[in-house]
C-alpha cells in the first residue's frame, strides 16, 4: 500500500486543500461524497490475509480485495464464508490461496465513504484519476488513496504521488490501515514464539510454555461457541494438548504430587471436546465419503451424516455451555494464574536442570525409544503397536519444538522434516483405524433390538469400511518406507550430534 507508486495510506481524512495546492498549477476536483457506509474488515482468525499484505473490505453488499496497489471487487456477500463457497467472481479467485479450513469473519468494523476526484489542467482536461476510500472505526480513521495515471500525463501523476507519500507512514504494506484503524487488534499466533535460555531453569521453561498455550487455548473459545469454523476447535485441543505433553514429559520438573493433579486436571478439560471434534472430522470428510462409495450406496450414507449432523448440533451446544459457564472461566484463570510465577508451583527433582542440558537427555532418550519401536513395524505388527509409535512419534516432537530455540535451526529443519512425514503417515493410518471402529460404532447404534441395521445403512458403513481398511493397510507400508527415511545415517548423526553428549 504506503509506498506503492499509485496506491497511498494516509493517516486521516485527505486533506483536499493540501493536496490541490501541491500540485504546482493543476487542480484536484473531487466529487461529492457518497453517503457513509458500513464496513466490516474481513480476515481469518490468524489473519493470513493481513500477513499476505492484503485487505478484505466488505460493504454494500460487495467484497474489495486491497493487493499490491490494486483493487479487486466482486459483487457478493463473504462473512462467515469459506472462500472455496463464494460466487465464481474475480475476488474468489485472488483468494485461492487462503485456507480451506478458515472461514472468513469480521475482524473490525466501522464507516466507509467513497470519493473519485480527477486532477484537471488550466483547460479543464483530466490528466489523472483517482478514488479515496475515508474509512473510520471507534479507533481511529484512515484514508485510501488509489491514483490512476492516464497516458501522457506522467508529470501530473508523479507530482500527486510525491504529495501522497509525503503524508503516507513510513511503514509499508497493509499495517498502517491496520494500525491506523484498529492500534489493539493482535494477531493470532497458534504457535507463539518463546523465547529459552540455555542457563534457564527447566522449571521456568516448563511454566512458560503452559503459560502461552493455556492463552492460545483461550484465544480459541469464542470461535468454538460462534461456530465459525472448526478450526477454532481444533486449535484449542492442540494447545491443551501441548500443555498436558510439558506436564508429562518434563519429568521431575513438578512434584509427582502436583504432576499427578494437573494431567487429571489437564485431561478433564480436554474430555468435553472429543466428540465434537470427532464429528468435524467425520463431516469435513463427507465429499470423500461419498467419492469412496458407489452411487448406489450413497442414500444410506445420506442418512448416517445427517445424524452425524444432528449430534453435532448437541454436542457443540453443550460444550458452547461449558465454555461460558462461570465455573469454566474460574477453573482456566485459576491454571493461568498458577502458571504465571514459578513460585506458584511445586518443584520437583529436576526443576533446577538448565534447559540446555535437559533438554538434550529427554530428546535424546525419546529419540532412541520411537526408534526402537518403529524399527520393530512390520506388515504384521498389531495395530496397537503402530498407535504407539504416532504417540512416541507426537511426544518427540513436541519436545524438539518446545526446545528448538536452544539448537541450530537448519540442523532442527532437516532433522523434522522427516519426522514430520512419518507423523504425517501415522496419523492417517489411526484416522482410518478411529473411523472404521466409529463407523461400526454407528451402525450397532442404530441398529434395533435383534442386532439388525437398515439394509441401507448397512451396505454404505460396509462399503466405507472394505475402502478404509485398504487405505489403513497401504498407509502401514509407507510407514515401514518413510521410517527408514527418517532412520537414515544422516538424520542419526545430526540427532547424536545435537542432542547426546558423554556423560549423558
Amino acid at each position: 500500500m504506503a509506498g506503492d507508486s499509485s496506491f497511498f495510506v494516509i493517516p486521516g481524512a485527505l486533506d483536499e486543500a493540501r493536496f490541490s495546492k501541491s500540485l504546482r498549477g493543476l487542480v484536484a476536483k473531487l466529487d461529492d461524497a457518497k453517503p457513509a457506509q458500513s464496513f466490516e474488515l474481513l480476515d481469518c482468525h490468524d489473519q493470513s490475509l493481513r500477513a499476505s499484505g492484503k485487505v478484505l473490505i466488505e460493504t454494500g453488499g460487495s467484497l474489495h480485495l486491497l493487493k499490491d496497489g490494486q483493487t479487486t471487487s466482486q459483487r457478493c456477500k463473504g462473512k462467515g464464508k469459506f472462500v472455496q463457497n463464494l460466487p465464481a467472481g474475480p475476488v474468489r479467485d485472488a483468494l485461492a490461496d487462503f485456507p480451506e479450513l478458515r472461514a472468513l469473519m469480521s475482524v473490525g468494523a466501522g464507516r466507509i465513504v467513497n470519493r473519485a476526484f480527477a486532477i484537471l489542467d488550466d483547460l479543464q482536461k483530466t490528466q489523472v484519476r483517482g478514488t479515496v476510500m475515508t474509512l473510520s472505526s471507534d479507533r481511529g480513521q484512515v484514508s485510501l488513496v488509489a491514483v490512476q495515471p492516464l497516458r501522457g500525463y506522467d508529470r501530473a501523476f508523479n507530482t500527486a504521488c510525491e504529495y501522497l507519500k509525503t503524508t503516507a507512514p513510513g511503514a509499508t504494506g497493509v499495517e498502517p490501515l491496520f494500525k491506523g484503524l484498529f492500534p489493539d487488534l493482535t494477531v493470532y499466533k497458534a504457535k507463539p514464539e518463546i523465547r529459552i535460555g540455555t542457563q534457564e531453569p527447566s522449571i521456568e521453561v516448563a511454566t512458560d510454555i503452559v503459560r502461552t498455550y493455556i492463552s492460545v487455548a483461550r484465544q480459541n473459545e469464542a470461535g468454538v461457541i460462534a461456530d465459525i469454523d472448526t478450526e477454532f476447535l481444533h486449535d484449542y485441543r492442540v494447545s491443551l494438548r501441548r500443555v498436558r505433553s510439558v506436564i508429562s514429559l518434563f519429568k521431575g520438573v513438578f512434584s509427582p504430587e502436583q504432576t499427578a493433579d494437573l494431567k487429571r486436571e489437564f485431561s478433564d478439560l480436554m474430555a468435553p471436546t472429543g466428540r465434537v471434534r470427532d464429528l468435524d472430522v467425520y463431516l469435513l470428510e463427507k465429499d470423500d465419503y461419498f467419492r469412496l462409495i458407489p452411487p448406489q450406496l450413497h442414500d444410506g450414507a445420506r442418512a448416517m451424516f445427517k445424524q452425524f449432523e444432528k449430534e453435532r448440533s448437541q454436542a457443540l451446544g453443550r460444550l458452547s455451555r461449558r465454555f461460558r459457564s462461570q465455573a469454566y472461566d474460574q477453573q482456566m484463570t485459576r491454571l493461568a494464574e498458577v502458571f504465571a510465577d514459578p513460585a506458584n508451583l511445586q518443584p520437583g527433582p529436576n526443576a533446577d536442570r538448565t534447559a540446555y542440558e535437559y533438554a538434550c537427555a529427554l530428546i535424546w532418550k525419546r529419540y532412541r525409544k520411537t526408534c526402537k519401536l518403529a524399527r520393530s513395524i512390520t506388515p504384521d505388527t498389531p495395530d496397537e503397536d503402530v498407535h504407539e509409535l504416532r504417540i512416541d512419534c507426537k511426544k518427540l516432537r513436541y519436545l524438539m519444538e518446545f526446545f528448538a530455540p536452544l539448537f541450530d535451526a537448519k540442523a532442527f529443519k532437516t532433522i523434522i522434516k522427516p519426522l514430520k512425514k512419518l507423523q504425517d503417515n501415522l496419523g492417517l493410518f489411526n484416522d482410518f483405524s478411529v473411523q472404521q471402529e466409529a463407523l461400526l460404532g454407528f451402525v450397532q447404534q442404530h441398529s434395533n433390538t435383534q442386532g439388525r441395521a437398515d439394509a441401507q445403512l448397512a451396505l454404505s458403513v460396509g462399503g466405507l469400511i472394505a475402502v478404509l481398511d485398504q487405505r489403513q493397510n497401504a498407509e502401514r507400508d509407507r510407514v515401514i518406507a518413510n521410517f527408514q527415511l527418517f532412520d537414515s545415517p544422516d538424520i542419526r548423526h545430526l540427532f547424536r550430534s545435537l542432542f547426546h553428549h558423554k556423560g549423558d
